[in-house]
Parts: structure tokens; C-alpha cells; sequence
């Protein structure tokens, strides 16, 4: 088989494209607040989860970071350490020795 020959409008619709999936990824709520997504606060934890709710590539972002066993992180709208989901984060510090008064 001979390789793809691009013509000029051909290469042209390729680069729109090109520009779109670009656009598109600049848009993914991961990209514009990265931090976000390694927070140490649940609260801040919870809220990444809930932009990833609403991206495009939620599961595939799931898939591919269980593939490659990220070590932390929200990923795909889920919270992974060490490679496996979890379904929260504690706060930092150490626990209470007692339980509050009601």
C-alpha cells in the first residue's frame, strides 16, 4: 500500500483539527487547575471529582491512569493512591484520641 498523500486542503482540515483537539484539551478542568487534582484537602479533593464528572474523557482518563497505576491523584473522577481507588481522603493530621460530646 502506498503511504497518504496530503493536499493542501487535506493538510489544511488536518491542522483544523489538529487546532480543535487542542482547544479541546486546553478546556479539560484538569488543565486549568492542575494542583487541584493532588489536593491534600477533601473538600478540595471532592470538588476535582466533581469537574471530572462533567469532562469528555472522564472514563478514559480512569482506564488509562488504573493502567499505568498512578500512584495519586484524581483520576477520572475518582481518587486513586498507590494505583487503586479510594473512596476518600482523611483530613491531615493525627486522628482524635476521644469522639466529641453531641
Amino acid at each position: 500500500m502506498s503511504p497518504a498523500v496530503l493536499t493542501p486542503v487535506s493538510a489544511q482540515r488536518a491542522s483544523a483539527a489538529g487546532r480543535r483537539q487542542l482547544a479541546a484539551a486546553a478546556e479539560l478542568p484538569c488543565r486549568s487547575d492542575p494542583d487541584l487534582f493532588f489536593a491534600e484537602k477533601p473538600e478540595e479533593v471532592q470538588r476535582a471529582k466533581a469537574l471530572c464528572r462533567r469532562c469528555p474523557l472522564q472514563s478514559a482518563c480512569l482506564a488509562g491512569a488504573l493502567q499505568r497505576g498512578e500512584p495519586c491523584g484524581v483520576w477520572g473522577g475518582e481518587l486513586l493512591l498507590r494505583g487503586v481507588v479510594i473512596p476518600g481522603k482523611r483530613a491531615r493530621g493525627r486522628p482524635r484520641k476521644t469522639s466529641l460530646a453531641a
